[in-house]
């Protein structure tokens, strides 16, 4: 018998791997991390104003507000005028370049009148806003110096989820405190347009704005949010990603502010249970529920019901992955789309326009008159009625029936009374009779499709036959 041989250790064990050593990335990028305390001026009855940015701040982490959240100056407890700037919030920063561009989060600086930086020589300047941006938290400001020692900016691709990070701010005021951990996730979806890195580095109230270092000591996100039920950092904290923040920075240096694009449409998450029945296979992509009017989107052909799964030849996976796209993509560039519709895809051109601030959604009145025509459809446990010319306008669709009443298994498939059916197994229905004649035609022990408005919104419905 041949004796045993001894094997070659796999690669990753022949190297012993002990905790890294983040001493050569403070002194690297320590310098370049900066304190920011904000100021605001109390009113002349000597209290202090609303303040809705500490307000943000306190929301923001999970914090139950407060009495006296605005710490109150000495000349206000003496009854003085009020004139003299009062603390009223503190925040983290990093140097972008050498001649005093600083950046942070939207939210410590958020209606503050004065703005004081210090640096970690401490030295103090008043620094000035030169612009802020609410949608993705990123503001920019500017102080009167030069040779300061700037971040290097890294690159979020290479970024692996178990990697090493690092985080340097001012907790608590508590200015240059370093800590440390790994990322935990990639792409973490908080907001409309930004994929959030995560990551379990401690981040508590004043570490906002400050960096998140790779171990290359290049800043790879600015820390945000945390998760947190107390207040203080329970092991999962939130930063967003440096080359978004640089994306918006860049315009915000330009021109002050950002400028994103819009389509004018709401949009909802396709289930798998949606995609099945619906002969998309795959979920992906992103519903369409609602078409604005007068809308690039309703000028393009869109229509509710749609599913959007590329926009200017990028794959659309998840709904979210459309607000960020479209929202990076400059007012007037004409872009391609391609749709699922009905069981086909289709290709349709928009031309983009500029975001605008959110407005008050409209309600649709819903009509009294009943349509004159009506059908029961106990199968699916349904009665549906023609819709008149008048109710057509109104909804802004061409063809439809509205339900008026849903029971048994549409009941259970989510349709209720005063809902409008669109289509049904991918065909389009215009009025009961062509209802009936679809249904005619299905397999009745087969689940069938049902596309419904209901309001200015459409979705989808998967009725299942009674067993």
């Amino acid at each position: 018998m041949v004796g045993a041989s001894a094997l070659p250790a796999p690669a990753h064990a022949q190297q012993m791997r002990g905790l890294p050593d983040f001493t050569d990335l403070v002194d690297q990028v320590g310098p370049s991390v900066v304190n920011i305390r904000t100021l605001e001026r109390a009113n002349a009855d000597g209290g202090s104003s609303t303040d809705e940015q500490m307000l943000e701040f306190f929301r923001r982490f999970g914090i139950p507000v407060p009495p006296g959240a605005v710490p109150r100056g000495p000349r206000q407890e003496r009854g003085g005028s009020g004139e003299e700037a009062q603390p009223r919030g503190v925040g983290s920063g990093f140097i972008l370049s050498s001649d005093g561009l600083i950046m942070t989060n939207a939210h410590v600086v958020d209606g503050a009148d004065e703005l004081v930086v210090t640096l970690p020589d401490k030295r103090e300047f008043k620094a000035k806003l030169v612009g802020a941006d609410k949608r993705t938290d990123v503001a920019v400001v500017k102080i009167d110096a030069s040779g300061l020692p700037a971040v290097r900016i890294g690159d979020v691709n290479r970024l692996k989820v178990g990697e090493w990070v690092m985080a340097i701010g001012s907790p608590f005021g508590l200015e240059n405190t370093v800590t440390a951990g790994i990322v935990s996730a990639k792409k973490r979806d908080t907001g409309d347009f930004l994929p959030f890195i995560q990551t379990d580095v401690a981040i508590n109230p004043g570490n906002s704005g400050g960096p998140l270092i790779n171990m290359r000591g290049e800043v790879v996100g600015i820390n945000s949010q945390i998760y947190s039920r107390s207040g203080g950092f329970q092991g999962i904290s939130f930063a967003i990603p440096i080359d978004e923040a640089v994306r918006v920075s860049d315009q915000l240096r330009s021109s002050g502010r950002v400028t994103r694009g819009r389509i004018g449409v709401q949009i909802g998450q396709v289930s798998k249970e949606v995609a099945e029945s619906i002969g998309l296979g795959q979920a992906r992509g992103a519903l369409v529920n609602a078409v604005e009017a007068n809308s690039p989107a309703a000028k393009a052909g869109l229509e509710p019901g749609d599913v959007i799964l590329k926009f200017d030849g990028r794959e659309i996976e998840r709904s979210v992955d459309l607000p960020r796209i479209v929202g990076n993509t400059k007012p007037g560039n004409r872009s391609s789309m391609t749709v699922f519709r009905r069981g086909a895809q289709r290709d349709l051109s928009i031309t983009v326009a500029e975001l605008e601030p959110e407005r008050s959604d409209r309600k649709a009145a819903a009509p009294e008159a009943k349509p004159p025509a009506s059908s029961s459809l106990p199968s699916l446990g349904l009665t549906v009625g023609d819709l008149n010319a008048a109710e057509k306008k109104e909804l802004n669709i061409k063809s439809g029936v509205r339900v008026e009443t849903a029971e048994g298994v549409a009941a259970r498939a989510g349709l209720k009374e005063g809902d409008v059916i669109v289509a049904v197994a991918n065909t389009e229905v215009g009025s009961v009779k062509e209802l009936e004649a679809v249904l005619a035609k299905l397999d009745k022990s087969k689940p069938v499709n049902v596309l419904f408005r209901r309001g200015e919104w459409a979705q989808y419905a998967v009725i299942r036959p009674q067993r």
